[in-house]
């Protein structure tokens, strides 16, 4: 199948999650990704691992996030290597890359430089708080953004102590805000053939994340949010919104209609609340009250209470009952990656499908400098 962005160049000095998470996407949709990297060590992210994973001397999180590119290891201290870095770029369409601000300058491969060797090229930026401010110069890293942007006082009850979501939130929204950035700019491009520089920094994607919470605040008075003392889900949604134990497990209830929802699953006590704005102001005694009840029973016997009358519920799932539900299975979402020496993970696709055709590539992420020789050969270097 041709994908939409076949013919297409992108060289990523990016490293860890951010902007090699806008490579992963560009080339899942058919772009070239070429990762420039250090030699010997590489992309940073190669020595990060996730619950100490590795395939092949590389942290399986590496593979998951570089698949389906190349690698070219250049010195960027070696003018040598610069200058060949410099012949790849003039054939390029877009360059990535996520270091400190000025780092780039002192390469000589900052955007008016690299503009200049290539007038149309596209080129963007990935920092952690932007690129003014007293903040500039702070390391931009998932945790610490998440910490400094209010997020963490979000999950979690109201007694718990700041919590942070359980992956890397915001790495994942500044690739994808990145990567929509840059295809804006291709598509500029395209219409009027000058390039563009794109930047994103972590805050401000984690900032947009919080567009819903942030906008309350900044519309009432900038009262904080309050946690939900009892079956906490959503700091700005009333009850029954939440988590509840069943006898044997745990469900999840979203938003409706709390009269429905009582008489569905016999609860009585709380007539007194089916008041829509009361169930925000009161809602965690109606929480309470619903927390007490859904512990008698067992959860297939509340979802097919809920699901008869239309109300939306669903059950509470970890990985293992998730990947055995015919509902998961049907979307064929792992594929294996492998490299030439037989070494496989088996990773996520694509999320996308383009004319109803799923996108996945069993090209494994890059062992570094691998693509050294070939790219020399094909761009003259």
């Amino acid at each position: 199948m041709s994908l939409p962005l076949e013919g297409l160049t992108v060289l990523e000095f990016s490293q860890y999650l951010a902007g090699p998470y806008a490579g992963l996407r560009l080339a899942d949709l058919g772009a070239r990704v070429i990762k420039v990297e250090r030699p010997k060590y590489g992309d940073a992210c190669r020595s990060l691992a996730t619950k100490n994973m590795w395939a092949d001397g590389d942290s399986v999180l590496f593979h998951t996030i570089n698949r389906n590119k190349e690698s070219y290891a250049a010195n960027l201290k070696d003018p040598a290597d610069v200058e060949k870095v410099k012949k790849l770029i003039a054939q390029a369409d877009v360059v990535t890359h996520n270091f400190r601000p000025g780092i780039m300058a002192r390469l000589g491969l900052d955007y008016d430089t690299v503009k200049g060797l290539n007038p149309g090229i596209v080129y963007g930026e990935v920092s952690g708080y932007g690129e003014e401010g007293p903040w500039k110069d702070k390391p931009g890293q998932d945790l610490l953004g998440q910490s400094v942007s209010g997020l963490t006082w979000l999950t979690g009850k109201g007694d718990a102590a700041p919590t942070p979501m359980g992956i890397a939130v915001a790495d994942m929204l500044t690739g994808t805000h990145f990567a929509q950035g840059l295809l804006a700019a291709l598509v500029q491009k395209k219409r009027t053939g000058k390039g563009a520089k794109v930047t994103v920094s972590l805050l401000e994607s984690i900032l947009d994340f919080q567009f819903e919470g942030l906008t309350a605040f900044l519309n009432n008075g900038q009262q904080l949010p309050e946690r939900s003392a009892v079956n906490h889900a959503h700091a700005y949604l009333g009850a029954p919104y939440g988590i509840y134990d069943t006898k044997d497990g745990q469900i999840a209830i979203s938003m409706g209609d709390l009269k429905l929802l009582c008489e569905s699953i016999a609860c009585e006590g709380l007539e007194a609340y089916y008041d829509v704005d009361k169930q925000f102001v009161e809602r965690d005694l109606i929480k309470a009250k619903l927390a007490e009840h859904f512990v008698t029973a067992d959860s297939s016997t509340w979802l097919n209470k809920l699901e008869d009358v239309g109300y939306w519920s669903s059950p509470v799932l970890d990985y293992k009952q998730l990947s055995q539900q015919e509902a998961y299975k049907v979307l064929e979402m792992e594929q294996k990656v492998s490299r030439a020496n037989g070494v496989s993970v088996t990773t996520t696709r694509c999320p996308i499908r383009l004319n109803g055709q799923k996108l996945s590539s069993s090209k494994a992420a890059p062992v570094i400098g691998s693509a050294n020789e070939s790219l020399t050969e094909e761009f003259g270097l």
